[in-house]
């Protein structure tokens, strides 16, 4: 991972680190983040741009032999039978669509209907970091995704996190945006599990007391130490 992108992350915990120092206290969780895309969301039809990287499968209606599972390389373009490469990053979905069934028109089909499918988003990323058993940068496999559907993908929160004190970093509309949620609340079904779109930045807090017990029970670990820990 390059240098530039470690200390973005670095900064981004302190970040939520003293965000966090003044709301661990018992404060209420922030609300939920609006979506990334609020009028596509109203609509209910968030508009997304294909990516080099998506895993796509094309369907001609009534024509088997040139159903594909293709996946857009670097240079945002895919590879399909008869018609050949075709530039697929940057357009919409009705977009390819339209393109593809053109292409075909010209010579080979008369009047074509073409579906297509975005099987992986890959394109679509999200960061979790923090006290989680992998942190990284993940691909996500649609749209969106929950908050606890985020945090799997980082094999889930260690042992050292604070479970109710989650962070989320989201750009709106070019305004940085954060909130806190509550893991606890939430996997007893008390809070909603939040959605989680590519971009955002998620960042489990680390417990300090927590933290200092793990330290204590890996640097002596003949010694029974008997704490009051909660």
């Amino acid at each position: 991972m390059p240098i530039r992108r470690i200390l973005s992350l670095c900064l981004t915990f302190l970040l939520a680190l003293s965000l966090l120092a003044g709301c661990s206290s018992g404060a209420p969780p922030a609300r939920e983040l609006p979506p990334a895309d609020p009028l596509g969301e109203a609509l209910g039809r968030p508009e997304y741009r294909i990516g080099p990287g998506d895993l796509m499968l094309v369907k001609v209606f009534q024509v088997e032999d040139l159903e594909r599972e293709v996946r857009v390389d670097n240079e945002g373009r895919i590879s399909l039978p008869l018609i050949g490469v075709v530039q697929a990053a940057g357009l919409s979905l009705n977009e390819l669509q339209e393109t593809v069934a053109a292409r075909y028109g010209e010579r080979y089909l008369q009047d074509p209907q073409v579906s297509i499918l975005i099987q992986e988003f890959t394109s679509q990323k999200v960061t979790v970091s923090g006290a989680v058993d992998q942190p990284g940068i993940y691909p996500m496999a649609g749209s969106h995704l929950t908050l606890q559907q985020a945090l799997a993908l980082g094999h889930g929160v260690s042992n050292v996190a604070s479970r109710r004190n989650v962070v989320v970093f989201r750009s709106v509309q070019g305004q940085r945006m954060v909130a806190r949620f509550d893991l606890v609340e939430i996997e007893r079904g008390k809070m909603p599990d939040p959605d989680i779109y590519g971009g955002d930045i998620v960042v489990v807090y680390r417990s300090d007391a927590r933290l200092l017990l793990r330290t204590m029970l890996e640097l002596t670990p003949l010694v029974m130490v008997w704490r009051a820990y909660r």
